[in-house]
C-alpha cells in the first residue's frame, strides 16, 4: 500500500474542516492531535462508538498503519452492517492502493447518495474536529427543574443531539449522539415545509416498534410541537418525533428527515433511557451556544432575579406594579394586555391579602430568539377568597434592559392521555 497516496485520500476529509494557511503536513497533524484529544477527553457513549473507531482508523493512516485503519474500518462494518458510510470510506481506503483519490466516494458517476455520504462523514468527523469544550456550559439551558434528570439539546447545524444531567440544576455533559434532521433546514414553519422546528419542547409520550411501521425503527417519542409560542406565532404541522431508522439502514443523512429528529436504532435506545414522558425537555436550536460559567450564571441570576420580583409585586397587591411585568404585546390564550389588565384589575379589587409559591422552576433561553427565555413553574396561589395550584408557563422577552412577560398560560400539569397520532414527519 502506498502510504502517500492513502495520506492524500484522507486529506480532503480533515482539511474540509479545519484548512488553514499552515499547509497540508501541518494541517493533518492538529487533525490528529484534535481528533485524539476529543477522543481522550470525552465521555459517555460519544467517546466509544463507531465515530471513534472511524477517526482512530484515519489517524493511523497518518501514523502510517494503514493495516491497523482497515481494520477498524472492518469492525465497523461487522458490528454495523447496514452502515453504509464505512463501506464507502472501505472503498476508498482500497482504492488508494493504486491510486491518490481526491474526494470522498471517487467516481465519476457519484449522484446524491454519495453526496450524502460525504455530508454524513463531516457532520460525524466534525464532532471531534469542533466539539464545544466540556467546560463551557449551553446557554440554552439555564435551569433545569428537579422534575428533569436529563434535558437534550438539538443542534441541527452540526447534527448533534446532547444530552444533559440534572445537577442541582444547572445540566452537566453526559454524552452527544448523532442525528438527522429536515431535508429543508430547520425552523419550521407550516406544515409539509419539511423542516425540523427550533423551540423548546417536551416529550409528551412513547409510541413502541409494535404501533409503528419499520421505517421508525424500535419506537418514537413524540413532542410538544407546535408549542404555546409556535401557535402564537402562527406556525402549524403534527407529528414531529425522535425516532430511529429502518431495519436496513443504520443511519441516515444530516439532512433527509421530514421533520423529526432522527437517531441510529442503538443510539435512540440508550437515548429512550434518559426520557421521562411530559417532563423531559427537547431543546432545538439551529446553532446552539456554549458559555463561560461566570456568564451563564450572570444569565441564570437575572432571569430568576427578575422572576421573584414579579411574585413579590403580586404579593403586594400594587396593581400596576404587578402589570409592569408585561409586555405591551403580551397575549395570553386569546387575550391582548389591554384584557388582561382590565381583568386583574378587576379581581385585584376584592384581595385582602395574596401568597403565592413557586416551584420546580425551569428556565430556558428560546433558540433563534437572542432576548427570550421561556420559564415554567408549579404556583400555589392563596388569597383571602381563592386557593389554588396550576402548573405555569411564561414567556420573557428582554426590551432594552428590562425582562417582561409576552405569553403567560397554564400548562398541562400530566401528558395528555389520548392516543398520539400514528402520523409522523419522518
Amino acid at each position: 500500500m502506498k502510504l502517500p497516496q492513502i495520506v492524500a485520500s484522507i486529506a480532503f476529509i480533515a482539511l474540509a474542516f479545519a484548512p488553514s494557511s499552515f499547509g497540508v503536513a501541518q494541517d493533518l497533524a492538529v487533525f490528529k492531535r484534535t481528533a485524539l484529544e476529543s477522543i481522550t477527553k470525552g465521555s459517555g457513549v460519544a467517546s466509544k462508538n463507531i465515530e471513534t473507531t472511524l477517526v482512530l482508523s484515519l489517524v493511523r493512516i497518518l501514523e502510517k498503519r494503514p493495516d491497523e485503519a482497515l481494520k477498524g474500518i472492518d469492525s465497523i462494518i461487522a458490528e454495523n452492517p447496514n452502515f453504509r458510510l464505512a463501506y464507502l470510506i472501505k472503498g476508498d481506503l482500497l482504492l488508494a492502493r493504486s491510486r491518490a483519490i481526491s474526494t470522498l466516494g471517487n467516481t465519476n458517476k457519484a449522484g446524491t447518495a454519495v453526496e450524502d455520504m460525504r455530508q454524513e462523514a463531516k457532520a460525524r468527523l466534525d464532532r471531534y474536529l469542533h466539539s464545544p469544550p466540556l467546560d463551557l456550559v449551553p446557554r440554552q439551558i439555564l435551569q433545569m427543574s428537579p422534575d428533569q434528570p436529563y434535558a437534550l439539546l438539538v443542534d441541527t447545524a452540526r447534527s448533534r443531539l446532547y444530552v444533559y444531567q440534572n445537577k442541582n440544576g444547572e445540566p452537566r455533559y453526559i454524552t452527544d449522539y448523532y442525528i438527522s434532521s429536515g431535508k429543508n433546514g430547520a425552523e419550521k414553519v407550516r406544515e409539509g415545509d419539511q423542516k425540523t422546528p427550533i423551540g423548546v419542547y417536551h416529550v409528551v409520550s412513547t409510541l413502541p416498534k409494535s404501533k409503528l411501521t419499520d421505517f421508525y425503527g424500535p419506537g418514537a417519542f413524540p413532542i410538544s410541537y407546535p408549542n404555546e409560542w409556535d401557535q402564537r406565532e402562527g406556525r402549524n404541522g403534527h407529528g414531529i418525533w425522535l425516532h430511529g431508522t429502518p431495519s436496513d439502514t443504520y443511519s441516515r443523512p444530516p439532512r433527509s428527515s421530514n421533520g423529526c429528529v432522527v437517531l441510529a436504532n442503538q443510539d435512540l435506545i440508550e437515548v429512550s433511557r434518559y426520557l421521562r414522558i411530559g417532563s423531559t425537555p427537547v431543546i432545538i436550536s439551529s446553532k446552539a451556544e456554549w458559555v463561560d460559567s461566570a456568564k451563564w450564571q450572570a444569565e441564570r441570576n437575572k432571569i430568576l432575579a427578575t422572576l421573584e420580583n414579579w411574585k413579590r409585586d403580586w404579593e403586594s397587591r400594587d396593581i400596576d406594579r404587578y402589570l409592569s411585568h408585561y409586555h405591551k404585546h403580551f397575549t395570553s390564550e386569546g387575550r391582548n394586555l389591554a384584557s388582561w389588565a382590565t381583568q386583574k384589575r378587576a379581581v385585584n379589587a376584592a384581595k385582602t391579602d395574596i401568597r403565592v409559591d413557586l416551584s420546580n422552576v425551569s428556565v430556558f433561553t428560546y433558540p433563534g430568539y437572542e432576548n427570550m427565555v421561556v420559564v415554567s413553574f408549579e404556583q400555589s396561589y392563596k388569597s383571602n377568597n381563592l386557593a389554588g395550584q396550576m402548573k405555569k408557563r411564561q414567556y420573557w422577552l428582554r426590551d432594552g434592559n428590562r425582562w417582561q412577560i409576552v405569553y403567560e398560560g397554564s400548562v398541562d400539569a400530566q401528558p395528555s392521555t389520548a392516543p398520539p397520532t400514528l402520523t409522523a414527519q419522518r
